[in-house]
């Protein structure tokens, strides 16, 4: 009882969440155009930041207080000081000195250390106090820049700050910044009403969240591709819809794992949707954001979701765009998360990912996908298959039937001992196979998956132990039989508690997450389902040895045999098994076709 106790205490502690950031100032690749690459366009309009100076001249080797400040909070900031001449091109001089070591940092940029400062991390701030030092070869006039950002889309770039040269000096006019190099972004229109999936498979390629679902519905993950032109081979529109309270992803992959793969993003912010293409090298935060080759671009807003539409030609002409030709085989992501200020987040659930490679400009398609893969519903399917059937029917079976069937054996040794011995063996072979199926798909261990490996690490190891344990047993006459049985059985309960908790946890995994509302009710069934008959047979077995003693002491009083135990007992029982094994089984497949169904 002890070890449903803690079974169940364990069970209620499993729901565990991550939490991940990504701000942390160190921006040096844009030390050149201190431009934030958040894929869209520094800010016009007025700007609430400033910065100042204690003093308007210097000569080499002096110091000076730069303070940056302004009447709203700010997230993000990157400074530098430059040579006034020519401040749009010229590189970072001088050195800066930290006030605020615990807001403030120092960057290399021109391959100077501590050339420029930032932030480190989003939290929002005010005002910023650092000492610049001028160099010994300075350029005569100096001017400081800044670029700040309010939130992830919103940031005024290079903004000018003092001019400050040495004595006798004469400062040109002061220069202000040029117009952002990158293009403009594309205008883009609101949708006059929702997609359909109309032509689906006929005249465009479709991929649907669940398969078949209207994009007319905000629960429906929805995406489309038709191709455009005479040839068929000029462009193709997209067409993305889906449940998203911040963002919406399409990734081209030549693979199933994330990573150098080419980007469509659809994001919620102040009240509109910006639609942008990006690169991701791997589980970061997106690159080069920008609507560079996109066209057509509309939106509209759902309740509850979003829905954008955009097109790009098959091949871009830009030698430096990292977006990918549509003339090959991509496989397709589709994914949805948070955003905030423009900013998006990691997805919560696993990408929907095409079960097959898929040609844009090719024929249309409906596509089928998995958001599950498989070798992770292996993973799954085993684990379960392990410690909700043969495992808990094992430990069943070597707890309350040791008493029956006491005159059969199999293969030389008593009938449960024989079934017992089976059950657990099979399940640490299932255990060890369904744990090195992760580190297959993850090529080694997996940084994001919180308490769950660690806690299948220690099932695995414990459930080696047990046989281990088990082929050195002293003797049923030995004084240490008693210690052995002891220790194998705590042994047991911790390797069942473990398991159970580290299926809780499974089920919450981003690469095999279940559909939490009735797959935890499923797992939560499964332990009171397990308790409760472990319950009635422990009841069972107390009052089996009470009446045993009251017989045994009837019998010699009175001389008569009465010690034959009730000949349905043995029919009860075995019924009761038969139950158990077919409720273990019963809520076993309903997990299992949650699995398949990822």
């Amino acid at each position: 009882m002890s070890a449903l106790c803690g079974l169940l205490l364990c069970v209620s502690a499993c729901f565990w969440l991550p939490a991940a950031c990504y701000s942390n100032g160190k921006v040096t690749e844009a030390c050149g155009s201190m431009e934030p690459l958040h894929g869209s366009h520094s800010n016009s309009s007025h700007s609430p930041y400033h910065l100042l100076t204690n003093t308007t001249t210097f000569s080499p080797g002096d110091s000076i207080q730069v303070v940056l400040s302004g009447s709203s909070h700010f997230e993000g900031f990157l400074l530098q000081a430059r040579d006034a001449a020519n401040h749009i091109s010229a590189s970072a001089v001088g050195t800066f000195s930290l006030t605020n070591p615990t807001r403030t940092q120092l960057l290399t940029c021109s391959n100077i250390q501590g050339s420029a400062v930032s932030h480190t991390s989003d939290h929002r701030q005010t005002e910023v106090v650092v000492i610049w030092t001028a160099p010994r070869d300075s350029p005569e006039v100096v001017q400081f820049l800044v670029t700040v950002v309010a939130h992830y889309n919103v940031f005024w770039s290079k903004l000018p700050g003092p001019v400050v040269h040495q004595p006798g000096v004469t400062p040109p006019p002061p220069q202000t910044t040029t117009a952002a190099t990158t293009a403009p972004p594309t205008t883009a229109s609101i949708l006059p009403g929702p997609f359909t999936s109309e032509g689906c498979g006929r005249t465009k390629s479709c991929l649907q969240d669940p398969p078949g679902c209207d994009p007319k519905d905000p629960r429906c993950l929805f995406l489309s591709t038709t191709t455009q032109g005479s040839d068929k081979r000029q462009g193709v529109m997209f067409e993305l819809s889906g449940p998203a309270d911040g963002y919406l992803a399409l990734a081209l992959s030549y693979d199933t794992w994330m990573g150098n793969d080419d980007v469509y993003m659809c994001i919620r912010d102040e009240g509109g949707v910006s639609v942008s293409a990006a690169f991701f090298r791997g589980r970061t935060h997106p690159e080069d954001q920008s609507q560079a080759g996109l066209s057509s671009v509309s939106w509209r807003q759902v309740d509850g979701g979003i829905q954008c539409r955009f097109s790009r030609a098959v091949r871009l002409t830009d030698p430096d765009t990292k977006r990918f030709d549509l003339d090959q085989d991509y496989f397709l992501f589709l994914a949805s998360g948070h955003a905030q200020y423009g900013k998006v987040h990691k997805h919560t659930q696993q990408p929907l990912v095409s079960t097959h490679p898929k040609r844009l400009s090719g024929p249309p398609e409906v596509l089928r996908g998995s958001r599950g893969p498989m070798l992770m519903k292996m993973h799954g399917a085993i684990m379960l298959l392990a410690w909700m059937l043969t495992g808990s029917v094992g430990t069943f079976i070597a707890s309350y039937y040791k008493s029956d069937w006491p005159d059969q054996t199999l293969l030389g040794h008593k009938v449960w001992f024989q079934v017992h011995r089976g059950l657990m063996m099979l399940t640490v072979g299932l255990t060890a196979v369904a744990f090195c199926l992760p580190f297959i798909y993850r090529k080694g261990w997996s940084t994001h998956a919180g308490v769950h490996p660690f806690l299948g690490c220690c099932v695995l190891t414990l459930a080696l132990i047990q046989p281990i344990m088990a082929a050195f047993r002293p003797s049923p006459e030995s004084h240490r039989r008693l210690i052995f049985n002891w220790a194998h059985w705590a042994v047991g309960c911790a390797t069942e508690i473990m398991a159970v908790a580290a299926m809780f946890l499974g089920m919450r995994q981003t690469s095999l997450l279940l559909p939490l509302a009735w797959a935890g009710n499923a797992l939560i069934g499964y332990v009171c389902w397990t308790a409760s008959f472990r319950l009635l047979l422990w009841i069972h077995k107390q009052q089996y040895c009470k009446g045993f003693m009251t017989r045994s002491e009837d019998q010699q009083i009175f001389g008569s045999d009465q010690s034959q135990p009730g000949r349905w007992e043995p029919f009860i029982k075995f019924t009761i098994l038969a139950a158990f094994v077919l409720g273990n089984a019963g809520l076993l497949m309903a997990l299992l076709s949650a699995i398949a169904d990822l």
